[in-house]
């Protein structure tokens, strides 16, 4: 799989999930451009996500700067907050700055399919 250091995240997530609502704020407290993808809310018709990470559940992420694809909510800010936080900046771990930060996150595609 190529890297794709310019791509935002993907996130797929549920409408009004506070394990949702956590990664959200981690991507935003860390600047990145994300692309929301909302699924379905039945746990058995969420095959988007099923054939993305392996699972059904949400919230989850692709990231193609990494090419880090993950699941479960403590998991995704661990690793946000590790790859791109201001502890990773500082130590130089962050890879790109400036493609993290380029324009407002585009929450509003992706619908739930």
């Amino acid at each position: 799989m190529a890297l794709d250091s310019d791509a935002p995240i993907t996130f797929y997530r549920l409408q009004a999930c506070p394990f949702c609502e956590r990664v959200t704020r981690t991507l935003d407290a860390c600047g990145l451009e994300y692309r929301s993808r909302f699924v379905e809310p039945m746990h058995s018709d969420r095959n988007v996500v099923k054939r993305v990470s392996g699972k059904r559940s949400v919230p989850a992420i692709v990231d193609p700067r990494t090419g880090v694809t993950m699941s479960e909510s403590a998991n995704i800010v661990d690793y946000l907050e590790r790859t791109y936080g201001e502890s990773a900046a500082i130590s130089g771990r962050r890879e790109d700055e400036s493609a993290a930060t380029d324009g407002p996150h585009d929450a509003g595609t992706g619908g739930g399919d």
